[in-house]
């Protein structure tokens, strides 16, 4: 008899060159506890619809849960010659309770069987990367409640200086991107959440299967409606992976954000040291190197996500062996994203803005021109004409090397009559953020608004569905 599940068929050995290409429980025996898990569930199904008797199903039991006793503890060789985690487990089962081990691959498929793993193990981490995320989102609120409060920032378009905004502002609008990031894998979960297995291979099965059962057990919402598509789907790895690339994306703007604001150019924030390092050479130098390996690490999870679609792009229906490539990169980007955040929310926490060097350069770049420009509006003036005022003054101001506010009141007065000294009372960044009225805006009210919002959203768990809802509570 043939050594391989598959082999009565063949008359020839395996070439070792082709047992050691195809192998891929050198990277799959992650899965091992999920392949378990899905066993034990289908191991009870076939039990309760009475295709195997109830000691049978005891026996497969506890001999799946002693494997798993064992990797765990790390008393299990896997063997690359059977291929992958399945058959490993499978072999071990079949070698300590004898033939009742075989019976347990009966009404389905690894095609089904690979599926269910993975989908085990995809739903464990996007609760994983979602609790990670509530973390870093409460790191930048935490900023917000404390030193920071007050601290008003320069905003930028372009990495131009382009209007004033509260430091909690900038951290919140970071809350924002991650809570998109925590709603699309929300969303992904769900259709991770299908259960495949009990189509078998492509058709389904003639054995009296009860796939509900299964999916009760382990917790699915739902199960695939079509043998053919189940076989080879992979759409959940790829939108999983579409998520990852998204964070990646967030995570790496942020990085690149404080990367140049901890220089001395920027001199905004002071980075903990314990996420820097230094120079073998240069004895001065504070590295910013885990921003530098997140903004980097982002790459790779893009090329993750990249090559991925690049290996589905052109599969027919149902199965192929291509799909096992699927699991290297997926995995990959999950650690990625993993080691990202752990990293990024202490980081948050601890960093420290120099409120002194962003106070002192505070007005410069004529932030509070917009501001300007505005109230000359509510005046009546065209906002085009009010553009074309206002840049005037901005251009005498930048001509006399101050700011708008040490300009006198004669100069505002030639530019437009309607201006008086009232216009002091919008000029200069403080004034410039206090007059801000539209929701989501940097106003202080409106920001503490959005930032007792995100306390309770954080305390509680919840997912923001709604901001304008949020108000209406």
């Amino acid at each position: 008899m043939s050594d391989k599940p598959w082999g009565g068929v063949f008359h020839e050995a395996t070439d070792r060159r082709v047992e050691e290409f195809t192998q891929s429980v050198s990277f799959d025996q992650r899965l091992y506890a999920h392949d378990i898990r899905g066993s034990i569930a289908h191991a009870r199904m076939l039990a309760k619809t009475g295709v195997i008797s109830t000691e049978e199903c005891r026996q497969i039991v506890a001999g799946l849960e002693q494997i798993g006793h064992d990797i765990a503890a790390g008393q299990f060789a896997f063997r690359r010659e059977l291929e992958d985690v399945h058959m490993n487990i499978e072999r071990a089962l079949v070698e300590r309770i004898g033939d009742v081990g075989r019976k347990l691959h009966t009404g389905r498929s690894r095609n089904d069987q690979v599926s269910t793993d993975l989908r085990l193990w995809c739903r464990d981490q996007v609760d994983a990367i979602c609790a990670a995320i509530i973390e870093l989102q409460r790191a930048f609120v935490g900023r917000a409640d404390r030193e920071d409060a007050d601290v008003i920032l320069p905003g930028y378009t372009h990495l131009q200086r382009a209007q004033p905004v509260l430091a909690a502002h900038y951290w919140l609008a970071y809350c924002e991107k991650l809570q998109r990031d925590r709603e699309r894998l929300a969303d992904c979960r769900r259709r991770v959440n299908q259960l495949p297995l009990g189509t078998a291979a492509l058709a389904g099965t003639t054995i009296p299967i009860d796939r509900q059962i299964v999916a009760d057990e382990l917790g699915f919402e739902g199960i695939l409606a079509n043998s053919l598509d189940s076989s080879g789907d992979r759409d959940f790895v790829l939108e999983l992976a579409s998520v990852l690339a998204t964070i990646a994306v967030h995570l790496s703007g942020w990085a690149e954000e404080w990367i140049l604001w901890s220089t001395t150019e920027f001199g905004f924030l002071k980075l903990p040291q314990q996420f820097c390092t230094g120079s073998s050479i240069m004895p001065q130098k504070i590295n910013p190197d885990v921003l530098e390996l997140i903004r980097g690490k982002a790459g790779r999870v893009i090329g993750n996500l990249t090559g991925l679609l690049v290996l589905m792009k052109g599969l027919p229906l149902a199965y192929n062996r291509d799909l096992q490539e699927d699991k290297e990169r997926l995995f990959d980007s999950v650690d990625t994203m993993l080691a990202c955040l752990e990293l990024a929310a202490p980081l948050v926490a601890e960093a420290e803005l120099n409120r002194e060097a962003i106070a002192s350069r505070l007005d410069r770049g004529y932030l509070d021109a917009t501001t300007l420009m505005e109230y000359l509006i509510l005046r009546g003036v065209p906002q085009r004409t009010a553009h074309e005022i206002i840049g005037r003054l901005v251009a005498t101001a930048m001509q006399r090397r101050v700011p708008l506010a040490d300009l006198p009141l004669e100069e505002f007065q030639s530019a437009h009559a309607s201006l008086d000294k009232s216009v002091f009372d919008v000029l200069g960044v403080e004034h410039a953020v206090e007059a801000f009225t539209s929701f989501g805006s940097t106003n202080p009210k409106q920001v503490e608004q959005q930032l007792a919002a995100w306390r309770e959203r954080l305390n509680q768990g919840t997912k923001l569905i709604s901001h304008r809802d949020d108000t209406n509570d």
